[in-house]
């Protein structure tokens, strides 16, 4: 195993280790890596709890990655808000699970390094008791009172809901408790007979199914700080009095009136036992003394001080920021006044009876402290080499020949091989290091760190591949708990007041289901309403006969009237017009099944050694994206597959290795894209990965001088430029190929029409790769099968960040710090502003907060022209902040651009708010975005739970899959062509593709049954209830999948799977429930089997077969099916039809559904023994 040579540090952390008490020492010299080595080294010598704190956010990022790269023991951050208009906020769930991680990892005492801010010792948190508390360990077979289970729950920071999908939930039906605490792989369904836990299983969230039983579990907290009911009750006489006190000394009347309205509102809450929000700003009137996160650190822990003189600078920042803000919430009401709200961090670090080992530059800030040791380093930072060979062989040839250990640390084993090669080009002595690193060598070792330095005296050296070649870090692959990002809920999902689409009676909304009684029978109808309040109400075993409505974003359709011609009229219009598109498609498919192109070699040597130089590791759908393309290529039919994925999920790399094969193979390849600052982006990307390869890259685009661009003509023309990236330049009638091979589209939906024709001339003759952001629903991709492939790349890549979401009300002090925060790590600022009257003002806004910022705007209004130059601008960093309205490109990347401010959030479509989050985050580095609403709005029950859902799904991916639910028309639009979405609006989504799909295979020559053909009704006449109580299942999303999973069933597997799943997610299910299941199953077979009434007539069961049924079970296949059941039965036949008379006397419901299952059942086996023979 290689290893650092840390034996230059051995001597000092051998003296550390001896002096085991509470005192001080001091390590100057040292920074960055170097730091992190150390501490690993002294981790690794003294296993035990270790806090680190550090005050600058840049540089605490690089520890924790450095850390984690160096040690195996748990290494956690605990992160915390400097301002606290954020801490304040709605904050994303991530920073509070990653804090109640820490939380629960230093109530155990177990050995591993936490990190965190000023902020995170500044923060008050619960006594350690009460968070010890919290934890509550269930044994199976244990007694637990089920009230007392729901009070811990919702004291401790689960929120209740129907479902449980997402940490930090909790949801009870009947006698099943389902919890998902944050530090559990998968939520816990709990299943009680009276208060004994019966039984203790894992879920998965998205299938709502049982995978694992297991003996016990604890329950750990889902809130970071934990503040009893009881304790916030206690709190009441006190609360009452000051807030009296300050009512009374208002003299503004209008803020009297709204300070005492949210006061009351507070006491309301507490006096009905709620649980306060934002409870920890009463934490001091409970807590008098004040915990900190150093109290939860046991005795013999290390704490680890990083710049103490900085830290005190920075506490004195916060100070005055964060006062501001207290004085403005104090004046509404939003909080008391002398509350303290933090803790003083810098005295709290100095005074700690703790192991305090101070790590620092210089000694400011330390006056008073006596420090038991003091320990300096002469230390240099390492400078940037950007791959300047020269210079490269001359300081390393330096170093050997001064006797330094000399090391090169890369971030992986094929980088050591690289960085190996290049060496022994220029006859350097390096060797890939297996165990102890060796003097008079270089030598190289994956490692990833975040800085090189060079340590004189101690003679020892460590470069990092980023100094060397300019090379980004690539941090160890993260295991979060990417699951998130598949738990997503259908898009189908029917919410009352959703609008839905019935084939027969057009668009209506959906108001809920009713339980309705017919003949002394319950059963649960879909109640729809249409135009001037008429209702239908749908019996639920129709319920397949119902589509949501998805339709373009903004569109509100128009209720049909029932009984009226307007909804037939509709159909007909679209049925039209969906034929002509069948035929066109049709002869699309035809043509291209006939053509004949170039069908490419299989991959080469250099195509793999291609391929190996990427730095990243490719993800699942990356891999299969590429291998169905190099298929495609290899065939000599022309190509036609269109590549989707969000932004930034590797669709460029794809296409690269593509353009790799084709340029193997001889061929030109032209990347054509819709802007000018697209253009240049891949332009630059082809040139640096391609640099190592002879092939000739141009660029055709407005950016290009005349000139430079008449040489890429004359280049394609000849051949001598392989590749060429370009706008719509390239389908000039002066740019001719000399053997075009491959033709890449960027987002080919934003080309003109005429562009398009030129295209289409283009697709019979080389092969086509599309890529394109817009989502593609899958369903309208079936519609389309053979006339374009689709390869979707749905997995982020690996080392990304969840982008930090803060929903809050608009304030100042956050705007400033943020921006400070992300100009100070060298990153830019995105600030959405919709309204382009007074985009100018907002900018000089920003401008007067941050003055050193240096601000630009771009706005749909600007031409082209002065649009692109803006964006290039900021791309290349000549500017920090770019206020802008929603036109930021959804294509471009720029990685450097890490927060972003939304104004006015709440005004936004879901979609559109995926879209812009999706614009931060790009790199393996922390990314924020905060949406804003008004002050003092009262946000509407949409706009919260809107801005709650992108808050909550954090995790990558689920932004592209969430967006699939009202993105998907836009994909539609995209692939049929614009003057379609009309057509959509009119029958829904799902209907229109219905309709196309049938169309398409009847031209093809299929059979297909038309949407209106009503389908083989079975006339039951036999009274029960069948029907999903709501002391059952009360939620009404849930009865409607439960419903839609019945009507699903058609087979005795899929019967027995929904009854041990209604078990499972349930309970046990009573009668009505039982016969509603057993009824689908039966009504599966019958219509399989021919039977077109089932009626009951005193004690007796009459069943009646169609001609076809009766034809099928003559002779002895009757009398195998009645040898199922012990009824005796009566025969005959009335107009060719059987009728077949059934004893069910003295039989009970239950009875009779069972012989009926295992008669229709054994009739249709007969059926297929006959289609056997």
């Amino acid at each position: 195993m290689p290893r650092l040579y840390t034996e230059v540090f051995e001597e000092v952390i051998a003296q550390l280790i001896d002096e085991r008490s509470s005192a001080s020492n001091l390590i100057t010299g040292l920074d960055d890596s170097a730091r992190a080595i150390f501490i690993a080294q002294l981790f690794r010598k003294d296993p035990k709890p270790y806090l680190i704190v550090e005050p600058r956010s840049k540089q605490l990022n690089e520890l924790y990655e450095d850390l984690t790269e160096l040690i195996d023991e748990p290494v956690l951050l605990f992160p915390a808000e400097d301002s606290l208009a954020v801490e304040y906020s709605i904050a994303s769930q991530e920073r509070i699970a990653q804090r109640i991680d820490v939380l629960n990892h230093l109530a155990t005492g177990r050995p591993g390094i936490i990190l965190t801010n000023v902020a995170g010792i500044q923060m008050r948190l619960s006594p350690v008791d009460t968070w010890k508390k919290g934890s509550l360990k269930l044994q199976l077979g244990g007694e637990y009172a089920f009230n007392q289970l729901e009070a811990y729950l919702s004291c401790y920071g689960y929120q209740r809901e129907p479902l449980v999908e997402l940490p930090g939930q909790y949801s009870i039906r009947g006698s099943i408790v389902d919890i998902y605490p944050f530090d559990q792989a998968n939520p816990i369904r709990l299943d009680f007979f009276d208060e004994e836990l019966d039984s203790i299983r894992t879920f998965d969230p998205l299938e709502q199914t049982s995978i694992d039983n297991i003996d016990q579990v604890t329950i750990t907290p889902a809130i970071d700080i934990v503040f009893p009911i009881e304790a916030q009750q206690a709190l009441i006489p006190e609360l009452r009095q000051r807030m009296d006190h300050i009512v009374k000394h208002t003299s503004n009347e209008e803020q009297r009136a709204l300070i005492s309205a949210r006061y009351q509102e507070t006491l309301d809450q507490l006096e009905q036992g709620e649980s306060l929000k934002f409870a920890s700003a009463y934490l001091s009137l409970w807590d008098r003394t004040g915990t900190s996160l150093l109290d939860y650190l046991s005795s013999d822990a290390q704490l680890i001080v990083m710049e103490l003189g900085r830290i005190q600078q920075v506490e004195f920042q916060l100070l005055e920021e964060n006062q501001f803000w207290i004085e403005q919430e104090v004046s509404r009401g939003q909080l008391l006044p002398n509350i303290e709200m933090k803790h003083e961090a810098y005295h709290r670090l100095r005074e700690a009876p703790l192991n305090t080992l101070h790590f620092a530059s210089l000694q400011r800030g330390m006056s008073g402290i006596t420090f038991r040791s003091i320990h300096n380093y002469q230390y240099r930072g390492m400078n940037s080499f950007f791959h300047q060979m020269s210079l490269i062989e001359s300081e390393l040839t330096h170093w050997l020949r001064q006797g330094f250990i000399v090391q090169i640390a890369v971030s992986s084993k094929h980088e050591a091989q690289r960085t190996y090669d290049l060496l022994h080009e220029y006859d350097l002595p390096a060797i890939i290091q297996a165990d102890d690193p060796q003097s008079e060598k270089i030598n190289i070792l994956p490692l990833s760190l975040s800085k090189g330095f060079e340590l004189p005296l101690d003679k020892w050296v460590v470069i990092t591949e980023q100094e060397l070649f300019n090379q980004q870090r690539r941090p160890k692959v993260r295991s979060g708990k990417q699951s998130n990002a598949e738990r997503l809920k259908d898009y189908n999902e029917l919410n009352i007041g959703d609008y839905v689409v019935h084939p027969i009676h057009g668009i209506g909304r959906y108001t809920g289901i009713e339980t309705i009684e017919i003949n002394g029978n319950h059963t649960d109808a879909v109640a729809i309403e249409y135009r001037d309040q008429a209702r239908i109400l749908l019996p639920v075993e129709n319920i397949s006969q119902l589509q949501k409505y998805v339709a373009s974003e903004s569109t509100t359709p128009k209720l049909n009237k029932l009984g009226g011609t307007e909804w037939k009229k509709t159909k007909a219009r679209v049925q039209s017009q969906v034929e002509d598109i069948a035929d066109e498609l049709i002869q699309l498919y035809a043509q291209r099944e006939q053509e004949r192109g170039f069908a490419f070699a299989q991959d080469t040597p250099e195509q793999y050694k291609f391929e190996d130089d990427f730095p990243y590791p490719e993800t699942e759908d990356q891999l299969r994206s590429i291998q169905e393309i190099k298929q495609d290529m290899e065939s000599d039919r022309p190509m036609d597959r269109l590549l989707v994925g969000d932004v930034g999920y590797g669709k460029t790399e794809v296409a690269l290795r593509a353009i790799f094969k084709a340029v193997m193979d001889g061929k030109q390849v032209a990347f054509l894209v819709p802007t000018t600052v697209l253009a240049q982006q891949h332009y630059h990307t082809i040139i640096e990965r391609f640099a190592d390869w002879p092939f000739e890259v141009g660029l055709l685009s407005r950016f290009v001088s005349k000139a430079k661009q008449q040489e890429t003509i004359d280049g394609l023309k000849t051949g001598a430029i392989s590749i060429v990236v370009g706008t719509h330049r390239i389908l000039s009638k002066d740019v001719v190929f000399n053997d075009l091979g491959l033709l890449i589209i960027d987002e080919e939906q934003r080309f003109g029409v005429k562009h398009k024709e030129r295209l289409k001339q283009l697709r019979s003759q080389v092969d086509v790769l599309t890529l394109t952001a817009t989502p593609i629903p899958r369903t309208l991709h079936m519609s389309m099968i053979g006339v374009r492939d689709l390869s979707l790349i749905e997995t982020p890549p690996n080392n990304r960040y969840p982008v930090q979401t803060y929903v809050m009300e608009r304030n100042n002090g956050v705007i400033k710090s943020a921006i400070e925060r992300e100009m100070a790590r060298g990153g830019q600022v995105f600030y959405l502003y919709n309204r382009v009257a007074s985009i100018d003002r907002k900018a000089q806004e920003i401008q007067d907060l941050v003055p050193e910022a240096r601000v630009a705007i771009s706005h749909g209004q600007m031409s082209e022209a002065q649009l692109e130059n803006v964006l290039l601008d900021f791309i290349e960093g000549v500017y920090d902040v770019l206020v802008t309205t929603t036109i930021i490109e959804t294509g471009i990347d720029i990685p450097n651009a890490n927060t972003l401010f939304v104004d006015d959030a709440d005004r936004m479509g879901l979609s559109t708010l995926y879209q812009l989050r999706g614009r931060v985050g790009r790199t393996h580095r922390l990314a924020y975005a905060y949406l804003f609403y008004e002050p003092f709005k009262q946000l509407s029950e949409i706009s919260e739970k809107r801005l709650n859902a992108i808050r909550e799904f954090t995790e990558l991916g689920s932004g592209f899959k969430l967006a699939m639910r009202d993105l998907s028309i836009r994909g539609a639009g995209n692939l049929l062509g614009q003057q379609q979405s009309g057509f959509i609006d009119s029958v829904g989504y799902e209907l229109y593709t219905q309709m196309l799909q049938q169309a398409i295979k009847r031209k093809r020559g299929g059979s297909s049954q038309l949407v209106d053909r009503p389908t083989s009704t079975l006339d039951w006449q036999f009274e029960m209830d069948a029907y999903i109580p709501s002391d059952y299942i009360s939620d009404e999303r849930q009865k409607v999948g439960i419903y839609k999973l019945v009507q699903r069933i058609d087979s005795q597997e899929a019967y027995v799977q929904l009854q041990d799943e209604l078990i499972d997610r349930y309970g046990e299910f009573p009668d009505p429930v039982s016969n509603l299941v057993d009824f689908a199953l039966i009504k599966y077979y019958a219509l399989e089997i021919g039977i077109t009434q089932i009626r009951r007539k005193r004690q007796e069961l009459i069943i009646m077969f169609n001609e076809w049924g009766t034809q099928h079970l003559q002779g002895e296949r009757i009398f195998k099916a009645l040898s199922a059941i012990d009824n005796k039965a009566y025969m005959g036949v009335k107009n060719n039809q059987l009728e077949l008379t059934l004893n069910i006397y003295n039989q009970a419901v239950d009875q009779v559904l069972n012989a009926l299952i295992r008669f229709t059942r054994a009739a249709y086996e007969t059926f297929d023994q006959k289609e056997e023979e």
